[in-house]
């Protein structure tokens, strides 16, 4: 029975639409060709960081970052805060507590991510990053530390996301349960592949995560 659900963040909680718009903008291009790039990098199994080295050949992702902190030090530059929040976020995560699950938030973030999360005031259990942990996923290590947060065998667990390669697949290998989630470009592209069969539900929003979580034993 599941106990606790488990959400990845990009693209599962948070719309990053906003994020590769500016990030557009600060390459010097528009937003629809870095999102075709993106989708590309998405298609081919490549890092998000490439695209950036297509439309900008000798790219630094560490550079770029502090140039832009400093010619913008107020603005949201790469980050992301309520506004960017799917609609479906608070009212899903909010059912599921009620319902008496455990609710917890673990995916691939730097550590200012946790407080831009923890300020959303999220029906949420707890909040963490792999930089806070020191361990991103896919690696087994960050899965284990999911199950030691949350207090529970792997098989308690429901993981959800929007990655094969990120959540998906490493979470099953981990012993839990997992949805993938349609939306954004990996979600979508990835709920096409046959390995999307190993999920043990494919959803097309949040609201679908609570009658999943019932239905698995």
């Amino acid at each position: 029975m599941i106990k606790a659900v488990v959400f990845d963040v990009g693209e599962t909680l948070i719309d990053e639409t906003r994020i590769w718009s500016r990030w557009a903008e600060r390459l010097g291009v528009s937003s629809f060709v870095l999102m075709g790039a993106l989708g590309g990098m998405a298609a081919l199994d490549r890092p998000h960081v490439d695209a950036f080295e297509l439309v900008r050949p000798g790219f630094d992702l560490n550079a770029e970052e502090a140039a832009w902190e400093r010619d913008d030090p107020d603005g949201l530059r790469n980050r992301f805060d309520a506004d960017d929040l799917y609609p479906d976020v608070r009212e899903a995560l909010a059912e599921l507590r009620a319902a008496g699950y455990q609710v917890i938030i673990a995916g691939n973030q730097p550590r200012r991510a946790y407080e831009a999360l923890i300020a959303m005031e999220l029906p949420a259990d707890s909040v963490h990053t792999s930089e806070d942990w020191g361990v991103e996923k896919p690696q087994p290590e960050f899965f284990a530390k999911v199950a030691a947060v949350a207090g529970r065998e792997p098989a308690e667990i429901l993981y959800v996301g929007d990655r094969l390669d990120n959540d998906v697949l490493p979470a099953a290998r981990a012993g839990m349960r997992t949805a993938l989630l349609r939306r954004g470009p990996w979600g979508y592209l990835h709920a096409a592949r046959p390995e999307a069969a190993t999920a043990d539900v494919v959803v097309d929003d949040l609201h679908a995560v609570l009658p999943a979580a019932r239905r698995l034993t």
